[in-house]
């Protein structure tokens, strides 16, 4: 998850004499560069994930202060770190009140801290974390593109995770990611990144085939849906002009079988933008799991075409609803009375109906091996 507000204060609370003062929701903030700044300018060039770091000479007033802040929250920053003594002596509340509101980190060093040294050691510490994490990136992708070959990828995973422990993945789908440019698909990976906040060295987040990947090791299944959950909420309230689905697989023992739980989330997810929910748990749903992880997408045109055949050109033909009574008969079981009061149609209708399709079919529904190939048909006609 990248070098984050946390890792920074580790290493810089003795060092750099380093506090954190507000805003405390995004210590799991990860930091993709370090930008020197004493102006509003630059700002607006950010991409996402840049910490800002100022003596604070152009923010000398409370009120400008409080605009950086709220500029550097609106473009997606990691945080602020204020170099006071001198220009500033001490933070407003205001502004303290403003950060813990929106979990946007604030942190102070003492004046007598020089800059340049704590900018270059903590530069050389994320270029580090950056290359760890694209070799963890590739190693993860290894073992979902092939987890028989573990050579390829548990020497570099297993300093970092619990390879024989739980492992959760949950895809995240927005628009059309594959036909973006490098540039425009990372700055909504670094949004994102921002609002997966209690989430850092036990999971990981990268890009792959057309989603958005996070992985969770060693993680409770209650612990990890609290986690999801306010990730999603966070996207839904800071980017509300993006529809964004979410797919979470089960949980799964073992690295090696990492590649399942990567299947499941993306039947999962595929349920997800088909339905258009935010999120859909695998295990939540029922038979449908099965199906979607049938990738012979030409066999489940097969189970439902050919059973349904029949109905469905009665439909076009007649302009009929075969196809929404047989789904509700199904539905409901064969009760004509709870087809009635689901429908609103009277029950010599629903039965006249029912005589019609199954003499279509050729099939008298009777059993419960009969009602199923024309409900997983049904089912399919959905996905």
């Amino acid at each position: 998850m990248g070098f984050t507000i946390e890792d920074m204060l580790v290493v810089s609370q003795d060092r750099y004499k380093m506090k954190m003062i507000a805003g405390n929701g995004g210590w799991s903030n990860s930091i993709s560069w370090l930008m020197m700044l004493e102006d509003l300018t630059i700002i607006h060039n950010f991409t996402g994930k840049e910490l800002a770091v100022t003596t604070g000479l152009g923010f000398q007033r409370e009120e400008d202060m409080l605009e950086l802040v709220e500029e550097l929250s609106t473009h997606n920053s990691s945080g602020l770190i204020v170099n006071t003594g001198y220009y500033v002596m001490e933070i407003p509340q205001s502004v303290k009140d403003y950060c813990d509101k929106n979990d946007f980190p604030l942190l102070t060093v003492p004046w007598e801290v020089f800059l340049a040294d704590l900018i270059k050691d903590l530069t050389f510490r994320i270029f580090v974390q950056s290359s760890t994490d694209e070799k963890i990136s590739d190693a993860f992708i290894h073992a979902i593109e092939q987890p028989e070959a573990q050579d390829l990828y548990t020497r570099d995973l297993l300093p970092h995770y619990d390879l024989d422990g739980a492992f959760q993945v949950a895809l995240v789908f927005t628009g059309d990611l594959d036909k973006m440019d490098t540039v425009e698909r990372k700055r909504i990976a670094y949004r994102l990144q921002l609002y997966l906040t209690n989430l850092t060295h036990n999971g990981h987040f990268f890009y792959y085939a057309s989603y958005f990947v996070i992985i969770m090791n060693a993680i409770g299944e209650e612990e990890s849906r609290e986690i999801l959950g306010a990730f999603s909420e966070r996207m839904r309230f800071k980017m509300p002009e993006r529809e964004v689905f979410i797919g979470v697989s089960d949980q799964v023992k073992d690295i090696v079988n990492l590649h399942l739980a990567y299947k499941r989330a993306r039947a999962a997810a595929e349920m997800a933008v088909k339905r258009e929910r935010r999120m859909q748990y695998f295990d939540q749903m029922g038979l449908y799991r099965m199906l979607y992880l049938v990738e012979d997408r030409s066999l489940l045109r097969d189970l439902s075409d050919k059973p349904l055949a029949p109905v469905l050109e009665y439909d076009r033909e007649h302009s009929g609803e075969y196809l929404t009574t047989l789904e509700s008969y199904l539905r409901c079981g064969g009760s004509i009375k709870a087809m009635s009061e689901e429908m609103f149609i009277h029950r010599n209708t629903i039965l006249y109906r029912m005589a019609n399709i199954k003499r279509l079919l050729g099939c008298s529904l009777d059993t419960p091996e009969e009602r199923l190939v024309y409900m997983v048909a049904c089912m399919i006609r959905k996905m």
